[in-house]
């Protein structure tokens, strides 16, 4: 079985190459690719790539994920997070190929009081939630054999992200004002990336489009994310919770984007880290690295 795997420098990528002994173990052939080798935004290259190597599985990681330059930037953010996918759910109904695609926690308005379950109404407040909803529409309306995964503030040893921003930001500040109104749960992208192997593993279980949610156990602030890095690290620095108002963006974010993931945990019979486990663990790889 071969697996086209794209956005392969991005934080999930990266973190699905850490796994590639794991595929091959299950005689899984992976292509991991970028876009200065595979442009995703061109289905005529997409679907050579595909028919030379004999594509059975796709993982499509690759995203626009500049949120606040997507407000601005909204013809390139369309066309990587809705046209590219679009031609991916095309091609792998075409090709009769299982279709793996990661979404957003910000498709929701964040209006919410409990964790959203995956059939809660979607309501993106910026642009990036809008274009990824379309890209969620799009597979489920061409791909019945096809899984969307929404996750949720990402972090990785790899790629730039909340937790290496903070430790970057650490060695030139003594103070930092961070958010403490928006919730939701942090995503260690190791964590996502076992899930989706397991998903492949039990593949058969999918019959139509399903989407599921996947965020690390627990709930957190910004602010709090923040002080969990520099009290696992042991680094003294003032943090100051602030309101959303007092650090405006050109794009809203949801106040409240908590994705309950009882679903995910019971089709696939999988265990969920904390989020506070989870960070520690790539802490300790960044410290080794």
């Amino acid at each position: 079985m071969n697996v086209l795997i794209t956005g392969a420098k991005g934080q999930l990528g990266s973190e699905l190459k850490m796994l590639d002994d794991q595929f091959k173990m299950l005689n899984y052939r992976c292509f991991f690719t970028d876009k200065d080798n595979l442009d995703i935004t061109d289905s005529n290259k997409v679907k050579d790539f595909i028919e030379k190597n004999e594509i059975n599985i796709i993982i499509n990681t690759a995203a626009y994920t500049a949120v606040d330059k997507a407000e601005e930037d909204r013809g390139l953010a369309e066309l990587i997070n809705y046209k590219a996918v679009e031609n991916l759910a095309k091609l792998s109904k075409e090709k009769d190929i299982f279709l793996i695609h990661i979404s957003t926690d910000y498709v929701f308005n964040g209006k919410n009081y409990r964790p959203y379950v995956e059939e809660d109404k979607t309501d993106p407040i910026n642009y990036y939630g809008f274009t990824k909803l379309k890209g969620e529409e799009a597979i489920k309306k061409i791909n019945p054999k096809s899984v969307i995964i929404r996750t949720s503030w990402v972090f990785s040893s790899f790629g730039k992200n909340f937790v290496k921003t903070m430790l970057n930001l650490a060695n030139t500040k003594k103070e930092l004002n961070i958010i403490f109104d928006q919730i939701g749960t942090p995503t260690y992208a190791k964590d996502l990336a076992i899930v989706i192997l397991e998903i492949i593993k039990q593949k058969e279980k999918i019959k139509n489009s399903e989407i599921y949610h996947y965020s690390n156990e627990g709930v957190c602030s910004w602010y709090d994310f923040a002080k969990a890095i520099f009290e696992i690290k042991g680094i003294n620095i003032k943090v100051n919770p602030i309101e959303s108002k007092d650090y405006p963006t050109p794009a809203k974010r949801p106040f409240y984007s908590v994705l309950n993931k009882s679903k995910i945990k019971k089709e696939f019979n999988i265990k969920i880290p904390y989020w506070k486990e989870s960070l520690k663990k790539c802490l300790e790889r960044l410290d080794n690295e």
